[in-house]
């Protein structure tokens, strides 16, 4: 398994190079949403350090291809959960992880695919859960869309102004940077409700 996943991540490192990349970009974003384990951020990379000025639409690209996939990550969960979505779960290691989720789903929902989509929780996970959870589709769309717009585009941002030096940190903190990022997010929001 270990294998596999380093040989499916040199290919997506070597697509970057490819004349087709933004192509590519946009099948990665989409498939990771659902199914895919490689996240377009490592392809992303490459391509924005290759041509800085175009970091603004690697970034959307990913955005688009990632906000669509969970699209169909949500219609997998939605319509498929048993047949499709319950064996992707459960090939992943996440049945349990599920069952805990779906229990706080209804209350959390927005907040839940908002972290998904910004951190490195597995996002797929998110689609399907809240597909075969239910719930709304435009609250779904709207957080995947404001979360991986968030994440793509602070890569690019990083990239665009600080060149191949950041490439390094990116690579090694954006799990610890985006969850504190996320933390003072949510924190925020919770004081404003209680404090105002």
């Amino acid at each position: 398994m270990t294998r596999w996943l380093h040989a499916l991540y040199d290919w997506t490192l070597r697509a970057a190079a490819r004349r087709d990349a933004q192509l590519v970009l946009f099948a990665i974003a989409f498939a990771e949403s659902s199914f895919f384990p490689i996240p377009p951020d490592v392809l992303m990379i490459p391509m924005i350090l290759a041509a800085r000025n175009r970091a603004w639409v690697v970034a959307a690209i990913a955005t688009l291809g990632s906000v669509l996939g969970g699209i169909l990550g949500y219609l997998i969960g939605a319509f498929l959960f048993d047949a499709v979505a319950q064996p992707v779960l459960s090939f992943y290691g996440y049945l349990d992880a599920y069952a805990d989720f779906a229990r706080r789903y209804n209350e959390w929902g927005f907040w839940i695919v908002f972290a998904a989509g910004f951190t490195p929780i597995p996002f797929k996970v998110v689609t399907i859960a809240s597909g075969a959870t239910g719930l709304d589709p435009l609250l779904f769309i709207v957080a995947s869309a404001v979360s991986r717009g968030a994440r793509f585009f602070l890569v690019a941002g990083l990239l665009y102004h600080f060149g191949p030096p950041i490439r390094g940190f990116i690579e090694r903190w954006l799990p610890q940077l985006t969850i504190a990022f996320f933390l003072l997010l949510f924190g925020g929001f919770v004081a404003l409700r209680y404090l105002v």
